[in-house]
């Protein structure tokens, strides 16, 4: 999970563990995620870049009591100057749950 016992990861470990994934290719783009990324013309590899050179967002972190998982908000630019912020949760592979383009 993405934190053990509801413990949030720091801001190293969870960029370190974000970048290894994408890396390695263990993530899966939710269903909601897919459908937000077409809605926003938003590509998979915007969000991968993001992904890899962003900076997480704190203050946007969220516990979700029902699936017990901590909701990671990670923001950055894209290749093309576009902002976004991405969330992700962990189970064996990082979920992208949601692409957000940001003003």
């Amino acid at each position: 999970m993405g934190g053990e016992l509801g413990i949030a990861l720091k801001a190293g470990a969870l960029l370190k563990k974000i970048r290894e994934h994408v890396q390695k290719g263990t993530y899966i783009v939710s269903a909601h995620a897919f459908q937000r990324q077409n809605e926003r013309l938003i590509d998979l590899k915007h969000v991968l870049y993001v992904l890899k050179n962003g900076a997480r967002e704190e203050k946007k972190d969220l516990f979700d009591v029902k699936t017990q998982m901590w909701k990671y908000a990670i923001c950055g630019k894209t290749i093309d100057g576009i902002s976004l912020r991405v969330i992700v949760a962990f189970e064996d592979e990082m979920i992208i749950i949601t692409v957000i383009r940001v003003k």
